[in-house]
């Protein structure tokens, strides 16, 4: 009875958020994707300014939407860190455009804190929100993506590619996973309606 009171609230409404972050994710993707220049500026360029935008917008939207206390904090914090990443990102795509150590180095320590977090809040939600199993997968996913920046010798065209397909799996993951929540929140409440007559409040 509690978990279904926690999560009753975050189904109505809280689908929103990983699918704008989802939708988000396949602009600059697509952006990667049919650009010829994956040069250290343009990486750092789409990065900062998708990050900017996804952060203020998901952040925002979690703050609103999210019931759960540890989701929405978690969600706000990396909204948090990613628009922070994001303007640093812009900053430095004048002064470092031409290495690719400026570029990798800000998105790995932008997916490990954010990864980590993400991974970490969606563990500590399994079995109290529908949403904890997509929490822990685009967490690891991140944090993946910091683990391969940091341990491998990026060229600039293999370390922005790298992040135009990790966007388009996040993206994928991301607006699987808010459908489903949404889809999901439809069966329990006609069900309970037609058993009980009534609506949680």
């Amino acid at each position: 009875m509690a978990v279904a009171r926690e999560t009753a609230p975050e189904r109505a409404a809280a689908w929103l958020v990983p699918v704008v972050r989802g939708a988000l994710a396949l602009v600059p993707a697509a952006v990667i994707t049919f650009s010829q220049d994956h040069s250290p500026a343009l990486g750092l360029t789409v990065f900062g300014a998708w990050a900017v935008v996804a952060g203020v917008v998901a952040g925002a939207l979690a703050a609103r939407l999210v019931a759960n206390r540890t989701a929405r904090w978690a969600a706000v914090g990396n909204g948090i860190i990613t628009a922070a990443a994001g303007l640093i990102a812009l900053a430095l795509r004048d002064t470092a455009s031409n290495g690719v150590g400026a570029f990798t180095f800000t998105v790995a320590v932008w997916a490990a804190l954010t990864g980590i977090i993400e991974l970490l809040a969606g563990l500590r939600l399994r079995g109290r929100s529908t949403s904890a199993r997509d929490w822990i997968a685009a967490g690891a996913l991140t944090a993946l993506l910091a683990l391969v920046f940091v341990l491998l010798p990026l060229d600039p065209v293999t370390a922005v590619g790298l992040l135009g397909a990790y966007l388009v799996v996040l993206g994928v993951l991301l607006l699987i996973g808010g459908f489903s929540m949404k889809w999901a929140a439809a069966e329990p409440v006609e069900a309970g309606g037609a058993a009980s007559g009534t609506e949680p409040s």
